[in-house]
């Protein structure tokens, strides 16, 4: 299992701020979009996101209504997969092939509360699936671990998929989600929020590491 540090920031000073942070630490992140609309807080814009300019690879997590324009407005070179919500209001798989048409993997993000039966049939369209474990748009949300039945089930069932979890992942839960066969969980508050967001980061890597599970940075 992998560590993904997310980065969710509301203003272009924290934005900036944690972007070097993660740069002394690792080599990808997870950048959280919010408009405002799909959950209530809002991010820096996709623009800043488009003019990034930095050593690090990454993802965007999308928790916008209309995933399209914002992407449309966020291409870098450095953005590898996008994850946008099955919950938005988009075309779910005209938007997987414009983002594989752009050379950007496809993920599908589901909320806690959605079925997995609501969705099954684009899991074949999508690369990656993103579990939220915790109610989306804002950093330390309470954990809900009744998503974790989800994520096993998505596990079995979808063997050649890369699954993933976002929100509330703590060092003493971890183990949990090693025993279901996660690929990659997004830590956030728990690496920037507190402390040294560096010392943080390997706090988890080193608990991987115990649980004889730490693949790298990646």
């Amino acid at each position: 299992m992998k560590i993904v540090p997310a980065i969710l920031a509301e203003n272009y000073d924290d934005f900036v701020l944690r972007v070097r942070q993660a740069e002394t630490f690792t080599q990808y992140v997870q950048i959280d979009c919010m408009d405002g609309i799909f959950v209530p807080a809002k991010s820096v814009p996709p623009e800043t996101i488009g003019s990034l300019s930095t050593s690090l690879s990454f993802e965007l997590h999308l928790m916008v209504r209309d995933p399209s324009s914002f992407v449309d407005k966020a291409e870098n070179e450095k953005l590898e997969r996008v994850l946008f919500h099955f919950e938005a209001d988009v075309d779910h798989l005209g938007f997987m092939k414009l983002l594989k048409d752009r050379g950007v993997s496809p993920g599908l993000a589901v909320r806690p509360e959605t079925p997995m039966e609501d969705f099954l049939e684009l899991v074949s369209h999508a690369d990656t699936l993103l579990f939220l474990t915790v109610s989306p748009g804002r950093y330390g949300s309470d954990f809900r671990p009744e998503v974790l039945e989800k994520v096993a089930e998505a596990r079995r069932r979808f063997p050649g998929k890369l699954i993933a979890v976002d929100g509330g992942v703590s060092l003493d839960n971890l183990g949990s989600f090693v025993d279901i066969g996660v690929d990659y969980v997004c830590v956030g508050s728990r690496i920037f929020l507190g402390g040294e967001p560096a010392e943080n980061y390997r706090s988890f890597t080193e608990k991987l590491k115990g649980l004889g599970e730490y693949q790298g940075g990646r």
